[in-house]
């Protein structure tokens, strides 16, 4: 519904959260919301500000890859500023949201592929990419940026690792953008408000994730490791079980099935 009118206050309105989501700077047309984000955090933005785009031209997503979301799909940015401590719970958090408020909206079933993608039926609908600063012991910003495909006309998605669709393709009827923004930020900040049972946190997500159990390739870096995808680490992390029987810790990279 590339039509639909999306405004700060159609958002903010009828927000029930307590300040995720309570200030939102909206661009028709913006090359990255990082990049906003990443400023206005610098210039001392209220925790919970939401950048929002209804069309991103230059983003980058993980690893350096082109972000682009063409207008009709849900493209923001949320500037946080937790403890450094609870820094690895902040992928988790965003993932259950975004499920959370998939299943909500939508009544899809949705799930996690690790680390950070949210799959319908074993195909892609969702990227997410988490950018921390630290100096020293503090966290100086951490920003949570999340694309949702809404409608795939239009999108290029050449190079992805996994088949991907959009949430209008999978429900066959339209998705009311605002509903899902709002009901995404209040997940994100029930979830955020429990930062500090983190344990609780990563069991949800590690229940949601399609990965464990399956044969994977993995690309880390210059890497490519194939082995089987084990389990994770309370922070994250990927435990691989290589096929010489031995297992090796992955904490960042791309995952496909074999």
């Amino acid at each position: 519904m590339a039509g639909e009118d999306i405004s700060p206050e159609s958002l903010t309105g009828r927000l029930d959260t307590r300040f995720i989501g309570q200030k939102v700077i909206y661009f028709p047309k913006l090359p990255s919301t990082m990049d906003v984000a990443r400023r206005e955090a610098r210039q001392g933005a209220a925790e919970g500000t939401v950048i929002i785009a209804g069309e991103q031209t230059s983003g980058r997503g993980r690893i350096g890859r082109v972000w682009l979301s063409p207008p009709g799909n849900i493209t923001f940015s949320v500037i946080l500023y937790p403890d450094v401590s609870n820094l690895p719970y902040l992928m988790m958090i965003a993932s259950l949201a975004v499920v959370r408020s998939i299943e909500n909206v939508t009544r899809l079933k949705a799930g996690i592929k690790w680390p950070n993608d949210i799959l319908i039926d074993g195909k892609k609908v969702c990227g997410i990419l988490i950018e921390n600063e630290i100096s020293g012991e503090k966290t100086t910003r951490a920003i949570i940026g999340i694309g949702i495909n809404i409608n795939i006309g239009g999108m290029d998605v050449k190079g992805s690792l996994v088949p991907v669709t959009s949430l209008e393709k999978e429900i066959r009827h339209t998705v009311i953008k605002t509903d899902l923004i709002n009901n995404l930020l209040v997940e994100m900040e029930k979830l955020y408000l429990r930062l500090a049972d983190g344990e609780s946190i990563y069991r949800e997500w590690r229940e949601r994730l399609v990965t464990l159990g399956k044969e994977v390739v993995v690309i880390a870096g210059d890497e490519t490791l194939k082995g089987l995808a084990e389990s994770t680490d309370s922070t994250g992390a990927l435990i691989l079980k290589l096929d010489d029987g031995s297992t090796t810790r992955i904490v960042a990279g791309d995952v496909s099935l074999r």
